[in-house]
This record gives C-alpha cells, structure tokens and sequence, in this order.
C-alpha cells in the first residue's frame, strides 16, 4: 500500500534509546548525515558525532548529553527517509516520547533544526544540574500504582501502557515501595531504570523552572500538521505560546503516552513511522530494534485498529521503508 492511500504519523523516541555506535552507519553512506552532525557539532560547541559514535557510554547516558544526541540522531534518520522519498510521504500526525516531542515539532514544521536542538541542550542540562531522584517501570495499570506510589512520596512519571506505568522518586522512597508492591502484586516486577533524576514528576519542578526562560524565547511556528502533546495525550493547540506552555508543563508530569496513542488510533490513522534510536545488545546499528515498536503494538491488541509499522532508525531500515512507502 502506497503511502497516498494511507494516514500515516510520524513518531520519535525518547531518552534510552541511545547508544554508542549510533549514527556511524549513517555517515559512511549518506552526505547529508555528515553535514548535518557538523552542523550539530558547531551548534552544541562539542563533538557530539564523535561523542555519539565511540562513546564512552557513561558520557552518552549523561542526560545533557543525551538529549542532543538523540535528537540529532532522530532528525536525521528523519531528512534522510524525506531524501530518499523526494519528500513525497507526508504525515497527517507526529509524535515524541518526551524528549521525542522536541522532534515531532521539527517534522511539523514548529521548530527548525537548531532551535530544536539549543532547546533540549538546555534542557538536558537542567533536567541534569536541578533533577533529583530515579525511576521504577511497574508492569501494573496506573489504577494499581499511583496510590501505593503517593503513599512513599513518588509520583507518576509515565503512562506507557495500560499495564506499563513508570514512577519516580528518591532511591530510598523506590526501594520501599518495590517492597510493598512486591507484596500486593508478587509476580509483577518492576525494573529500575538508569536515569539522573525522576523526569516527569515534581522532582524536576526546579529543572522546567530554569528551563522555561529559554523555552519561552525560542522561535516558533504554529504546526503545519497536527502533534500530540505528552502532556494532554492529545492533540497540541496551533498557537506556539499554548505549545510551550505544555512543554513546560511536560517535564514535571507524567508522559500520557497511551493517551497519545489513543488519540493517534482514534484519528484513524493507518501507517506509523518510527525515526533514530535504537534498542539492543548488539553493536551495531544493523542490530538495533526501535524503541517505540512494542509500546505500539501492545495498544493496538485487542482493538479493531490495524495500524502498519515502519522503521527508519538506520540505513538498512530507512532504504526499507522508504521502498516500501513509494510501492
């Protein structure tokens, strides 16, 4: 099915699906990736291609450092895949996994490339300087989590799935919720997640205040297609300054991505396509699987929506569904 007969969105990952190595595959067989990881380079004063490629890992997962690369990785998988399509497939939706977001509003149009990225730099920075606190992933439905979570001062962070919710808070107030989790619920275990700070929750609250001076400056443009809001779980508001507002509000409240995805499935659309990152043990990008893949495939279970999934996180998978959206 050509993409003329389809409805498709356009969707970005979030922090975690980086990884070293990333980027190299790109680089050695298209131009545009070099010119663009320069132009990155100048934007954030570092190397970050080099950062990106050889690591070390522990300076990847730096959340300052993070954020540029992934959005940098995610944007140019994304102006490849428009290069090898002629920019023919166009989207009717996008959407971003928390930082991902910063990416759906360059692919709408609201953001251009370096704005987007000076923005998540700054943000990566303040959500690594002012944030505080760590991460639990709970295979439970947020019904069953958030009132043993307040009950030990942690918070929603991120609403993945029905039976996939994530809670932030201090490392000693995690551990004894795990204990009483476990007691209430002993076959759902939940996984810690490598992360600066409880992102999401009132632990960044100090982050999107020192944030927000330089989100609130930014150059932006109302969308020329529609982009779902984390914050809401639904579609943004046109005007920039109501954009803005739920960017701010975003980075100390929960991520509603399966509000997201609802929206997206109610709006009928057909085709998702999925740009940078990469999940997996392997070493190179050829290995890599996406990071939203199964989150959308989950919700589509059981429903009467029948979406088509595509990536386009590497060469391989970017000539793929380019081939395979042009048929």
């Amino acid at each position: 099915m050509s993409s003329h007969d389809q409805k498709i969105m356009f969707v970005f990952p979030g922090q975690g699906s980086q990884y070293v190595g990333m980027g190299g595959d790109l680089i050695r067989d298209f131009p545009t990736a070099r010119r663009l990881y320069e132009q990155a380079n100048d934007i954030v004063g570092y190397d970050l291609l080099k950062l990106g490629l050889e690591g070390p890992e522990e300076d990847l997962k730096l959340t300052r450092h993070t954020q540029p690369a992934l959005l940098t990785h995610s944007l140019i998988c994304f102006e490849l895949f428009r290069e090898l399509t002629d920019n023919r497939v166009q989207p009717v939706l996008t959407a971003g996994h928390s930082l991902g977001e910063y990416c759906a509003l360059v692919a709408a149009g609201a953001l251009d490339f370096e704005t987007a990225l000076r923005l998540v730099q700054k943000r990566g920075e303040c959500m690594g300087t002012y944030g505080q606190g760590e991460m639990l992933a709970f295979p439970l439905h947020l019904d069953n989590v958030r009132p043993l979570a307040e009950k030990h001062c942690c918070a929603v962070a991120a609403c993945n799935l029905p039976d996939q919710t994530v809670v932030g808070g201090r490392g000693e107030d995690l551990d004894r919720l795990t204990e009483e989790a476990h007691a209430h619920f002993p076959r759902k275990r939940p996984t810690r997640l490598k992360t600066e700070g409880a992102f999401h929750t009132f632990y960044m609250i100090a982050a999107a205040l020192h944030y927000r001076p330089v989100l609130d400056a930014a150059p932006m443009t109302a969308p020329t297609v529609r982009v779902l809001s984390n914050y809401t779980g639904t579609h943004h508001e046109p005007e920039p300054a109501a954009i803005k507002t739920r960017l701010f509000f975003q980075l100390f409240h929960p991520v509603n991505w399966i509000g997201n995805l609802d929206t997206a499935f109610h709006d009928e659309i057909t085709a998702i396509v999925e740009f940078g990152g990469g999940l997996g043990s392997g070493p190179a990008p050829e290995d890599k699987r996406p990071n939203l893949e199964s989150m959308i495939k989950k919700a589509q279970r059981g429903s009467d929506f029948s979406i088509h999934y595509h990536a386009a996180i590497n060469t391989q998978t970017l000539r793929e569904t380019a081939e395979a959206l042009q048929a």
